[in-house]
């Protein structure tokens, strides 16, 4: 398994290196862009003032004078460039950079190479451009970033070398880490890797050089060199939380890595990081309790660290204390709106109050932490708007809910079906079908890619007793998305509540319930259809299964008409009034009832 807490810890120390390029040329090599190499200068003016006021960090430059032969020249090449021709502009500035000896001016034919994407004339430039700035570390860079990407390594060894070498003893860490993620892009891995391993033998002795070789050798899927290495990274430093969390990613196995976290923490109790990664990791293995108790020491060293007051609401969500989330995440929205970040939005902290007021029952709390929900957060905000609406109906004021739907600015297509969406699902709720199906199907002929619309107006239709228009709609579903299993559930449900065709209902439920087997409603589905074909024993064992893992009024409805069909009548009439306590408006309820020709 990937631990990607562990992964993450180590880029975000590798990104610290910076190791070079971005923009990508000829698929692989990638540099930053390069400002231009000679300011604009009159001729006449000094060309060694001129040039030396335009890049004060370049080093050992030539003084060269800017004539009006070399302004011109320096002009023309930058308005070929400019043209579109590349090459004659790359040929000048190389020229003159071989002629002038300035290291700039190899700079910009390099720059000229990129943008024209032609690696070969860049390395050519870069080459030129570290001879004449041999002390350059950006030359460097640039060097690297280009020659380990072909076949011969042999130049870059060299160079690794003498800059690791070269370096103070407290920057070679990082040095490692940046020459690894270089070597990350050679094409032969295993001659990358074999430089790796000649280029830090002088320096086993180092921590870093094990957990380099320890990712390099994972990253090549050699798990016991990969062991080997990350065990020796531990042994040089026993409190490096960098070498424990790369002893952990290597190992793959999920009880080992938290046996590993456990024992680490007992001797370093503050490795926030470990602590952090042992978190997540207990989450994934879903032992929740374990994953809050580190949450939980983690807040007591950090009390208003937002990441951890986030991750304790999610997870007291997750255990059923609803009180408890709501704490955090109040502190949580509390510590990020006192930050003068734009960047540290809370509003995902105000999604999930709203959240959590709306299942106690307090509509006009829970809108009122909508209404916070940042547009910074596109998504977010859009999915807070339809949620507003749909609160505001829930309230009893559907016609405010419909303009505040109309006064949502969706201006993406897929977002324009989904607000149409929302108005046919607060349209039904308000048994209101009729509009309903007229919104929906006037919709799906404005949005024919939205399968979810397409599905709404299924439902829609089969509410108008339009069974083939409902059938259509689900088959065009089915041909859009092939493993939605909303779709074969939906239609093969219909087929069973009618009573027709219910081998293929089968058929259609036993589908979907492959795809989704947990799915209490799907297994609904399959006791009703069950039922359907006289199959009672079953359809019984269904549907107590469907009931166990979700306690829904309509699987209990369709449960006590199993148990009446058995003659079990008090047992139906005892599950039939837990559904009218949990919803006294079912309509399946009702309908069942009439059918029957009993009362509760």
């Amino acid at each position: 398994m990937k631990y990607a807490l562990a992964i993450v810890t180590l880029s975000a120390l590798l990104s610290a290196c910076a190791v070079a390029p971005q923009k990508q040329v000829d698929g692989d090599a990638a540099v930053p862009p390069v400002p231009p190499a000679v300011a604009e200068a009159a001729p006449g003016e000094s060309g060694g003032d001129a040039i030396a006021a335009t890049l004060q960090h370049e080093e050992k430059l030539p003084a060269v004078e800017l004539t009006s032969d070399l302004f011109y020249k320096l002009t023309k090449a930058e308005l070929d460039f400019k043209r579109g021709q590349w090459q004659s502009a790359y040929v000048s500035m190389m020229v003159l950079a071989q002629q002038t000896r300035d290291p700039r001016l190899a700079r910009r034919s390099a720059e000229m190479a990129l943008a024209a994407k032609q690696g070969n004339e860049a390395l050519a430039a870069i080459r030129l451009w570290r001879e004449l700035a041999p002390d350059s570390d950006e030359a460097v860079q640039y060097f690297l970033g280009f020659s380990v990407l072909g076949d011969d390594l042999a130049e870059s060894e060299q160079v690794f070398a003498q800059r690791l070498n070269g370096a103070p003893a407290e920057a070679r860490g990082l040095i490692m880490f940046q020459m690894q993620q270089y070597l990350l892009r050679a094409k032969d891995k295993a001659a990358a890797f074999a430089l790796m391993e000649r280029v830090l033998a002088p320096h086993a002795g180092m921590m870093e050089s094990h957990l380099v070789l320890a990712q390099a050798a994972y990253a090549a899927e050699n798990r016991d060199r990969a062991l080997q290495e990350a065990r020796r990274a531990l042994e040089l430093k026993g409190d490096s939380e960098l070498a424990v969390l790369t002893l952990a990613q290597v190992m793959g196995d999920a009880d080992a890595a938290s046996q590993l976290f456990a024992g680490f923490l007992k001797k370093n109790p503050g490795a926030r990081e470990v602590r952090s990664a042992y978190a997540r990791l207990l989450v994934e293995q879903k032992k929740y309790d374990g994953a809050r108790a580190q949450f939980e020491q983690m807040l007591k060293d950090e009390p208003d660290n937002p990441g951890t007051l986030y991750a304790l609401g999610i997870m007291s969500l997750q255990a059923g204390d609803p009180p408890g989330a709501e704490g955090y995440l109040r502190r949580f929205v509390a510590v990020l709106g006192e930050s003068d970040d734009p960047e540290r939005d809370p509003s995902k902290g105000f999604a999930l109050l709203a959240q959590i007021a709306e299942e106690r029952g307090d509509l006009d709390g829970a809108l009122a932490w909508l209404d916070q929900v940042s547009s910074a957060e596109p998504r977010l905000y859009m999915t807070s708007r339809l949620k507003s609406a749909h609160l505001t109906a829930k309230k009893g004021n559907l016609e405010r809910a419909r303009t505040m739907l109309h006064e949502i600015a969706a201006v993406d297509p897929a977002e324009q079906a989904e607000v149409v969406q929302t108005e046919g699902q607060l349209l039904r709720d308000a048994g209101r079908g009729a509009e309903a199906y007229t919104l929906l199907a006037d919709a799906v002929q404005r949005f024919p890619d939205s399968p979810d619309l397409l599905y709404d107006f299924a439902l829609a239709a089969e509410k108008q007793d339009k069974p083939a228009e409902m059938e259509a709609a689900l088959r065009k579903v089915m041909a859009a998305v092939p493993d939605n299993h909303h779709a074969y559930n939906a239609l093969g449900y219909a087929l069973a509540e009618r009573g027709v065709r219910l081998d293929e209902a089968h058929a259609l439920i036993d589908k979907a319930l492959r795809m989704a087997p947990n799915d209490p409603y799907i297994m609904d589905s399959m006791g009703w259809v069950q039922f359907r074909q006289g199959n009672l024993a079953e359809a019984e064992a269904t549907l107590r299964k469907a009931y166990a893992l979700r306690n829904d009024a309509e699987i209990a409805v369709h449960l006590g008409e199993v148990l009446w069909r058995q003659g079990r009548q008090d047992d139906a009439r005892k599950l039939w009034r837990e559904a009218s306590a949990k919803d006294p408006k079912n309509d399946a309820l009702r309908d069942t009832l009439a059918r029957l020709n009993t009362s509760l």
